[in-house]
C-alpha cells in the first residue's frame, strides 16, 4: 500500500535519524541550554568548538571508519570501533586522570576495569502486571494507551524493516521486503517477551544498519549479535570500556550510505516530494521513526486528495492516515473523554 517514494523516504529518514543520534550522543552536536538566551536549539561542539578529548576521539573514529568503508575493507566498521576504542583508552589513561573535565566522555568512560565479569542482576525478570493499567487508569484509557504503543511499535518496526531491507538490497522491484509478515510477527513477539522480562523491547533496531554496512545479509549477524548480548550479561565491565564516541561514527557512516536512496524520489512533483521530505526530516527532528512515517503518510493522502488523485491512493493508506491522525491527537482525545 505504501508508494515507492515514501519507502525511499523512510530509508533516507532512518539514515538521517541514526546519523543525528550519532552526532548528538557523542557530543559532536550539543543542545543549547535555555539560559544561553538563544533561539538556536543546537550547536556544534561546545560554543562552536571541539573543547574536549571526547570530541577528538569522535573525529578520529569518523575519519577511520570513513576511510575503511570507502576502501570497502571487510569488517571495516568493526575495525574502526575497536581502533577508536583503543585510542580512547590511551587518551583516558594520559589525560583523564590528571584532568577529568578535559576528556568529556558522554556515556561511558574508557577505563580499564578492575574485573571483566560477574553475575547479572535478574531481579526485574518477570516483574510486571498484565492487567495493572486497566485497574489503575481505567479500561478506556488503558485501551488508548495500548493503541498508542501498538501503532508506534508497528510503524517503527515496519519503517525500520523497509529501510534496512532497501539498504541491504533485499527488497523486491516494488520495494517490498520478502516475508515481511513473518518478520513482523517475530518482532511483535519479541516486544511482548521484552515486556515480560521487564527489559527493553526486543524489537528491530536501526542499529542493524551498521551490520548491513559491513556486509550482513543472511541474518547470521543477528544470531551472532544475540549470542554476544547473552554473553555480555556476564561481561558488563568489559563492554562498558567502549565509549559512545567510538561507536557513534559508525552511525554517521551508515546514515551517509542510506542517503543514496534519495535519488529515487521525484522532488519535482511536490505532491510526491513534500510528503517524502516531511518523512525524512521529521524522523530526526521529532526523534521518532513512527512520527516521521505518520506525518509523511498523512501529508501524502491530503496532497493526493487535494490534487484530485484520490483514486491512486490505496485504501489502506486512508486507514493508516486516519489512525495516525488519532495517534497525533491522542492526548486531547483522552482529555475529552476523561
Amino acid at each position: 500500500a505504501i508508494p515507492a517514494s515514501l519507502k525511499s523516504a523512510i530509508t533516507v529518514g532512518i539514515g538521517l535519524f541514526i546519523a543525528f543520534v550519532g552526532v548528538v550522543d557523542s557530543g559532536f552536536v550539543t543542545r543549547n541550554t535555555d539560559d544561553m538566551n538563544t533561539t538556536v536549539p543546537v550547536s556544534f561542539g561546545v560554543g562552536g568548538s571541539i573543547v574536549s578529548w571526547s570530541g577528538v576521539v569522535f573525529v578520529v573514529g569518523l575519519v577511520t571508519c570513513g576511510i575503511l568503508a570507502a576502501r570497502k575493507v571487510r569488517g571495516g566498521l568493526f575495525i574502526g570501533i575497536v581502533t577508536t576504542t583503543v585510542f580512547a583508552v590511551i587518551v583516558q589513561a594520559i589525560a583523564g586522570d590528571d584532568n577529568p573535565e578535559s576528556t568529556g566522555w558522554h556515556m561511558a568512560t574508557p577505563d580499564i576495569p578492575d574485573s571483566f565479569g560477574g553475575m547479572p542482576d535478574l531481579g526485574l525478570l518477570g516483574e510486571f502486571d498484565l492487567f495493572g493499567a486497566f485497574t489503575r487508569i481505567g479500561f478506556l484509557s488503558a485501551c488508548l494507551l495500548i493503541f498508542t504503543l501498538v501503532l508506534s511499535n508497528f510503524f517503527d518496526a515496519m519503517g525500520t524493516m523497509t529501510g534496512l531491507g532497501k539498504q541491504a538490497g533485499l527488497a523486491n522491484e516494488k520495494g517490498v521486503l520478502p516475508n515481511m509478515r513473518t518478520a513482523l510477527i517475530v518482532e511483535g513477539a519479541g516486544a511482548v517477551v521484552g515486556g515480560g522480562a521487564s527489559a527493553s523491547s526486543n524489537t528491530v533496531f536501526v542499529d542493524s544498519a551498521a551490520g548491513i554496512g559491513d556486509g550482513a545479509r543472511t541474518g547470521l549477524a543477528n544470531v551472532v549479535t544475540g549470542v554476544i548480548f547473552l554473553a555480555a550479561m556476564f561481561l558488563t565491565p568489559l563492554y562498558e570500556v567502549v565509549p559512545i564516541e567510538a561507536a557513534a561514527p559508525v552511525l554517521v557512516i551508515v546514515g551517509a550510505m542510506m542517503m543514496a536512496q534519495i535519488k529515487d524520489i521525484d522532488f519535482g512533483n511536490l505532491a510526491v516530494g513534500l510528503p517524502a521530505f516531511l518523512t525524512i526530516v521529521m524522523m530526526p527532528f521529532s526523534y521518532s521513526i513512527a512520527n516521521g512515517i505518520g506525518i509523511g503518510f498523512v501529508a501524502f493522502v491530503i496532497l493526493q486528495l487535494g490534487t484530485g488523485n484520490w483514486r491512486k491512493i490505496h485504501p489502506l493508506m486512508y486507514l493508516v492516515a486516519i489512525l495516525f491522525a488519532v495517534y497525533f491527537g491522542i492526548d486531547p482525545i483522552k482529555d475529552a473523554i476523561g
